[in-house]
Protein backbone atom coordinates (compact mmCIF):
# COMPACT_ATOMS: atom_id res chain seq x y z
CA UNK A 1 0.00 0.00 0.00
CA UNK A 2 1.25 3.44 -0.90
CA UNK A 3 2.01 5.60 2.13
CA UNK A 4 3.91 8.87 2.25
CA UNK A 5 5.06 10.46 5.51
CA UNK A 6 6.11 13.97 6.35
CA UNK A 7 7.05 15.56 9.65
CA UNK A 8 3.40 16.01 10.71
CA UNK A 9 1.39 13.97 8.23
CA UNK A 10 0.69 10.55 6.79
CA UNK A 11 -0.71 10.36 3.26
CA UNK A 12 -2.37 7.09 2.31
CA UNK A 13 -5.28 5.83 0.19
CA UNK A 14 -8.71 6.54 1.62
CA UNK A 15 -10.80 3.70 3.06
CA UNK A 16 -14.55 3.43 3.39
CA UNK A 17 -14.22 4.17 7.12
CA UNK A 18 -13.11 7.67 6.03
CA UNK A 19 -16.48 8.47 4.43
CA UNK A 20 -17.99 10.39 7.39
CA UNK A 21 -14.92 12.56 8.11
CA UNK A 22 -14.45 13.17 4.37
CA UNK A 23 -18.08 14.29 4.11
CA UNK A 24 -17.60 16.61 7.08
CA UNK A 25 -14.70 18.31 5.28
CA UNK A 26 -16.18 18.55 1.78
CA UNK A 27 -19.71 19.49 2.82
CA UNK A 28 -18.32 22.78 4.19
CA UNK A 29 -19.24 25.58 1.76
CA UNK A 30 -16.04 27.48 2.61
CA UNK A 31 -13.86 24.46 1.79
CA UNK A 32 -15.75 24.00 -1.50
CA UNK A 33 -15.95 27.69 -2.39
CA UNK A 34 -13.42 27.44 -5.22
CA UNK A 35 -14.06 23.85 -6.36
CA UNK A 36 -15.72 22.82 -9.60
CA UNK A 37 -18.78 21.46 -7.80
CA UNK A 38 -21.20 22.14 -5.00
CA UNK A 39 -20.50 21.08 -1.39
CA UNK A 40 -21.19 17.41 -0.80
CA UNK A 41 -24.53 16.68 0.80
CA UNK A 42 -24.59 12.93 1.46
CA UNK A 43 -22.52 10.09 2.79
CA UNK A 44 -23.14 8.37 -0.56
CA UNK A 45 -21.10 11.08 -2.33
CA UNK A 46 -18.18 10.53 0.03
CA UNK A 47 -18.42 6.74 -0.34
CA UNK A 48 -18.55 6.97 -4.14
CA UNK A 49 -15.55 9.31 -4.15
CA UNK A 50 -13.56 6.84 -2.04
CA UNK A 51 -14.55 3.90 -4.26
CA UNK A 52 -13.59 5.82 -7.42
CA UNK A 53 -10.32 6.94 -5.85
CA UNK A 54 -9.10 3.46 -4.95
CA UNK A 55 -5.38 3.14 -5.62
CA UNK A 56 -4.57 0.83 -8.52
CA UNK A 57 -0.89 -0.13 -8.75
CA UNK A 58 -1.45 -0.81 -12.47
CA UNK A 59 -2.37 2.87 -12.96
CA UNK A 60 -0.14 4.65 -10.43
CA UNK A 61 -0.47 8.08 -12.04
CA UNK A 62 -4.00 8.45 -10.63
CA UNK A 63 -3.21 8.89 -6.96
CA UNK A 64 -5.74 10.08 -4.40
CA UNK A 65 -4.44 10.12 -0.85
CA UNK A 66 -6.09 11.05 2.39
CA UNK A 67 -4.12 13.52 4.49
CA UNK A 68 -3.96 12.40 8.13
CA UNK A 69 -2.37 14.07 11.14
CA UNK A 70 0.48 11.79 12.16
CA UNK A 71 -0.11 12.25 15.89
CA UNK A 72 -3.82 11.40 15.93
CA UNK A 73 -4.36 9.67 12.53
CA UNK A 74 -7.25 12.10 12.00
CA UNK A 75 -8.29 12.66 8.39
CA UNK A 76 -7.94 16.38 7.59
CA UNK A 77 -8.03 16.45 3.77
CA UNK A 78 -7.02 14.90 0.49
CA UNK A 79 -4.22 15.43 -1.99
CA UNK A 80 -4.18 13.94 -5.46
CA UNK A 81 -2.52 13.52 -8.83
CA UNK A 82 -5.16 13.06 -11.52
CA UNK A 83 -5.96 13.74 -15.20
CA UNK A 84 -2.66 12.10 -16.00
CA UNK A 85 -1.24 11.71 -19.47
CA UNK A 86 1.35 8.92 -19.21
CA UNK A 87 2.93 9.41 -22.66
CA UNK A 88 3.57 13.08 -21.90
CA UNK A 89 4.53 12.23 -18.30
CA UNK A 90 2.24 14.84 -16.80
CA UNK A 91 -0.56 14.97 -14.25
CA UNK A 92 -2.65 17.52 -12.41
CA UNK A 93 -2.32 18.28 -8.70
CA UNK A 94 -5.35 18.85 -6.51
CA UNK A 95 -5.85 19.25 -2.79
CA UNK A 96 -8.42 20.14 -0.16
CA UNK A 97 -8.10 20.65 3.57
CA UNK A 98 -10.49 20.96 6.52
CA UNK A 99 -11.06 24.59 7.41
CA UNK A 100 -9.88 23.93 10.98
CA UNK A 101 -6.41 23.18 9.57
CA UNK A 102 -6.02 26.20 7.28
CA UNK A 103 -3.01 28.45 7.80
CA UNK A 104 -0.77 25.79 9.35
CA UNK A 105 1.22 24.84 6.25
CA UNK A 106 -0.24 21.34 6.21
CA UNK A 107 -1.44 21.26 2.62
CA UNK A 108 1.90 22.56 1.38
CA UNK A 109 3.61 19.80 3.36
CA UNK A 110 1.27 17.16 1.93
CA UNK A 111 1.55 18.49 -1.63
CA UNK A 112 5.36 18.59 -1.41
CA UNK A 113 5.39 14.89 -0.49
CA UNK A 114 3.05 14.05 -3.36
CA UNK A 115 5.13 16.13 -5.80
CA UNK A 116 8.24 14.26 -4.73
CA UNK A 117 6.42 10.97 -5.35
CA UNK A 118 5.22 12.24 -8.74
CA UNK A 119 8.58 13.45 -9.96
CA UNK A 120 10.85 10.82 -8.42
CA UNK A 121 8.78 7.65 -8.32
CA UNK A 122 6.37 8.18 -11.22
CA UNK A 123 8.99 10.01 -13.30
CA UNK A 124 6.57 12.79 -14.24
CA UNK A 125 7.99 15.64 -16.28
CA UNK A 126 5.27 18.18 -15.53
CA UNK A 127 2.62 18.70 -12.88
CA UNK A 128 -0.16 21.21 -13.42
CA UNK A 129 -2.77 22.81 -11.20
CA UNK A 130 -5.89 24.78 -12.00
CA UNK A 131 -7.40 27.12 -9.42
CA UNK A 132 -9.90 29.93 -9.19
CA UNK A 133 -7.80 33.14 -9.36
CA UNK A 134 -9.65 34.45 -6.30
CA UNK A 135 -8.30 31.51 -4.27
CA UNK A 136 -5.23 33.31 -2.93
CA UNK A 137 -4.54 30.60 -0.33
CA UNK A 138 -4.07 27.90 -2.98
CA UNK A 139 -2.09 30.30 -5.17
CA UNK A 140 0.32 30.94 -2.28
CA UNK A 141 0.72 27.20 -1.66
CA UNK A 142 1.45 26.54 -5.33
CA UNK A 143 3.93 29.43 -5.56
CA UNK A 144 5.77 28.25 -2.41
CA UNK A 145 6.04 24.81 -4.04
CA UNK A 146 7.67 26.38 -7.12
CA UNK A 147 4.68 26.48 -9.48
CA UNK A 148 4.43 29.36 -11.93
CA UNK A 149 1.19 30.84 -13.21
CA UNK A 150 1.19 30.07 -16.93
CA UNK A 151 -2.29 30.95 -18.07
CA UNK A 152 -5.65 32.48 -17.38
CA UNK A 153 -8.99 31.23 -18.71
CA UNK A 154 -11.90 33.67 -18.30
CA UNK A 155 -15.33 32.23 -17.50
CA UNK A 156 -14.10 28.63 -17.59
CA UNK A 157 -16.58 27.26 -15.05
CA UNK A 158 -20.25 27.75 -14.28
CA UNK A 159 -21.03 26.21 -10.90
CA UNK A 160 -24.52 26.54 -9.44
CA UNK A 161 -25.10 29.47 -11.79
CA UNK A 162 -21.90 31.27 -10.73
CA UNK A 163 -19.34 31.98 -13.48
CA UNK A 164 -15.67 31.77 -12.50
CA UNK A 165 -12.29 32.00 -14.17
CA UNK A 166 -9.31 29.64 -13.94
CA UNK A 167 -5.65 30.32 -13.35
CA UNK A 168 -3.35 27.62 -14.70
CA UNK A 169 -0.11 26.77 -12.91
CA UNK A 170 2.71 24.46 -13.92
CA UNK A 171 5.83 22.95 -12.41
CA UNK A 172 8.49 21.14 -14.44
CA UNK A 173 10.60 18.33 -13.01
CA UNK A 174 13.77 20.26 -13.85
CA UNK A 175 12.59 23.19 -11.70
CA UNK A 176 11.48 20.88 -8.86
CA UNK A 177 14.87 19.17 -8.76
CA UNK A 178 16.67 22.53 -8.83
Amino acid sequence: MLELQTERLVLRPLSLTDAAPLLAIFSDPEVMKYWDGAPWSSLTQATQFIENAAFDPNHPTHVVLGVYLKETRTLVGKCMLFNSHPKSRRAELGFGLAKSCWGQGLIGEAAAALLQYGFRTLNLNRIEAEIDPDNRGSARVLEKLGFRQEGYLPQRWIISGHVSDSALYGLLAEHWHA
